[in-house]
């Protein structure tokens, strides 16, 4: 057995304070300072060692967004959680989408109000009659010879407030603003960014870590019925700049399905509107925050937007609204399916220290605590290593028991024994940061969309991957006939899943990798329109087959004696050992046994309870959402 006084066992064993769950803590009632003291001692003496302020519906008027004393309160939680070691993230919103100041950005100018594209079907004659601040784009036809003219206006669009109307449930709804344009994010800076500053300032890099920034949407919480596209004024030259040509005569597929090609054009018109708002709001954010010695933190709107990760010095994800749920096709399948990866692999190839996620929020009363463990080994298993539980309340009085629920923390029914979850979220977390991911497959992805077929395959056969963003081929991966090479990563083979829609650079890119047949295509393409074009590759024509290929480029360290689709693993290197995470993701028990060059000195870790035990290829039984950890010396350096 290992000595089991080696660095790497004993930090595992004790996680320091830094790896803790960060969870928001709804501010959403009327806030006094004894018992703003006395939820972070109660944090505290639960194991949990920071905390994200997030100002939540249900504030009194008196304590408004950004109020003084709004900020008095802050401070004090703040010097409370520096007094006691504690770490402290800020919420850039008076709820969400961000960017709106809780309607101050619009109320400062109302030009900053959130813009967008709609249309107006003409008569063959018919001239156009615009409302004040309406602006007209342009006069074009549909495919049908129907004539319309597209409009760039203000959009009926608000997001969620702070404050009930009466005693609730229903909510002040303030304007959402437009963050394409590079005035009205300034102005949201100065109000948000820069007021935290002049309040806690003298606490950022130290106590104060992060500012969170949530799912800004372009087009915020639309309320109109009518069909509208995102834009803002002049957002044609931009889009033109971008894409090299002339969107006009494209413009009707932004509002009729039926336009010939309307999916692509509206892809790419959203790529390029997108990044618009890399320019306009990720980074000037992004710079901010460097600039003051914080990290940008938080999630894009969508789960697999992996080029606006670049933007966040702690990439982020958001689990919610059960889109993800143990026993069912959401944990691999679908878009939501690929959101872990998505974060993880951004630090990876990023060269950031740390990745989040927001979880658990709007799961419902019915949230079990097995569920809530299930969720976090779903995130561990993908390599997250950031946790932000949604949430601990400060009030479950009246409605607000029942906004986005349920309480995860101080209100749950499974408070009095947190801190034994606390420390093992710790352990693991732990396991994910400072380490080197031993991983030979990628998965080839878009800037704004992640595969999840091949992944699933992956996932079902023990074979970890990361998703490569196409964009980081370009910037910063050196392609040969050995695979890629990108950060401390070498990957040995590239699965390209589906037709994704790149540019020929991305394919020139890859040829030395396809011309030694390390490319894989999955699924088999059918011969038809859309077979693959760019060079010769590898196709798998089973599940099997593909495990098969993959295993022939990039042997695995290890493996199942046979396949188990529950099971899943992540390996990686710390202090010069191995640890190899082993999660039954399954709703039933899973029994397994490894092969390896596995040697006597390996061991069997309980992340749960911090016990160990002697290493044997028996067979290994997980029960339903349990974890294992396989501490060894290093394996695959």
């Amino acid at each position: 057995m290992m000595d089991p006084s080696t660095p790497a066992l004993n930090e595992f064993l004790n996680p320091p304070r830094e790896f803790s769950l960060l969870p928001f803590w709804f501010w959403n009632d009327e806030l006094t300072e004894a018992e703003l003291l006395r939820q972070i001692a109660d944090f505290d003496d639960h194991g949990v060692y920071g905390f994200v302020i997030h100002p939540r519906v249900g504030l009194p008027r008196d304590t408004g967004w950004m109020s003084s004393r709004l900020l008095r309160f802050v401070r004090l939680a703040v010097e409370e959680a520096a007094r006691r070691e504690m770490k402290v993230v800020l919420y850039d919103e008076g709820m969400y989408p961000s960017g709106s100041s809780s309607g101050q950005v619009v109320a400062s100018n109302p030009l900053f109000a959130c813009r967008g594209f709609s249309r107006i079907e003409l008569e063959e004659e018919q001239e156009p009659v615009l409302e004040p601040g309406h602006h007209l784009v342009a006069v074009t036809r549909r495919s049908n010879g129907q004539r319309i003219a597209v409009v760039d206006r203000p959009i009926d669009s608000v997001i969620r407030g702070l404050h009930y109307l009466g005693q609730g449930p229903a909510e002040e709804t303030p304007p959402a603003a437009d963050l394409l344009n590079p005035e009205a994010v300034a102005c949201f800076i100065r109000l948000v960014y820069d007021r935290y500053f002049e309040a806690v300032g003298d606490h950022f890099g130290r106590t104060v870590i992060g500012m969170f920034t949530d799912e800004p949407d372009l087009l915020g919480r639309c309320q109109e019925r009518e069909a509208v596209s995102p834009g803002t004024t002049g957002i044609l030259d931009h889009v033109k700049s971008e894409l090299g040509y002339d969107f006009t005569p494209h413009l009707p597929a932004l509002f009729y399905d039926d336009e010939p090609e309307a999916p692509i054009h509206r892809q790419a018109y959203l790529s390029a509107v997108h990044r618009r708002l890399e320019s306009t709001y990720y980074q000037p954010l992004s710079q901010w925050c460097e600039a003051h010695g914080v990290a940008l933190m938080g999630h894009p709107a969508a789960p697999d937007d992996i080029a606006l990760e670049r933007y966040f010095h702690i990439p982020g994800q958001d689990i919610v609204w059960r889109f993800i749920e143990p026993g069912q096709p959401s944990a691999l399948e679908g878009p939501q399916s690929t959101q872990g990866k998505c974060s993880s692999s951004a630090m990876i190839h990023l060269g950031r220290r740390r990745n989040s996620n927001e979880c658990y929020g709007a799961y419902g009363h019915e949230l079990t605590f097995e569920e809530t463990r299930w969720i976090a080994n779903w995130c561990f298993a993908r390599g997250v290593n950031m946790l932000i539980p949604h949430a601990f309340y400060y009030s479950v009085r009246g409605p607000r028991y029942d906004e986005r629920p349920p309480d995860v923390g101080p209100n749950s029914a499974w408070w009095d024994d947190y801190a034994t979850f606390a420390r093992y979220c710790r352990r693991l977390s732990w396991l994910n940061t400072d380490c080197r991911h031993v991983c030979r497959i990628a998965i080839l992805g878009e800037a704004h969309h992640l595969p999840w077929r091949a992944a699933k395959i992956c996932f079902q056969h023990q074979r970890d991957f990361n998703y490569i963003e196409a964009g980081d081929l370009l910037r910063s991966a050196r392609v040969d006939a050995s695979g890629i090479r990108i950060a401390d990563m070498h990957y040995q083979t590239l699965v390209v899943d589906g037709h994704p829609n790149l540019p020929q650079t991305v394919w020139d890119a890859l040829q030395p990798l396809a011309d030694a047949g390390r490319v894989v295509v999955w699924p088999p393409n059918d011969g038809g329109p859309k077979a693959f074009p760019y060079f010769r590759a590898s196709k798998a024509t089973t599940p099997a087959e593909l495990i098969s290929v993959l295993d022939r480029l990039a042997p695995p360290h290890f493996a199942l004696e046979a396949p188990h689709e529950d099971i899943r693993c992540r390996h990686v290197i710390k202090g010069g050992e191995s640890f190899i995470l082993f999660v039954n993701e399954g709703t039933a028990p899973a029994e397994f046994r490894l092969t390896g060059g596995f040697t006597e000195t390996a061991q069997w870790l309980d992340p749960w309870h911090g016990s160990r035990r002697g290493f044997s290829q028996d067979r290994v039984v997980l029960r339903p959402f349990e974890t294992v950890l396989l501490h060894s010396p290093a394996l695959g350096e």
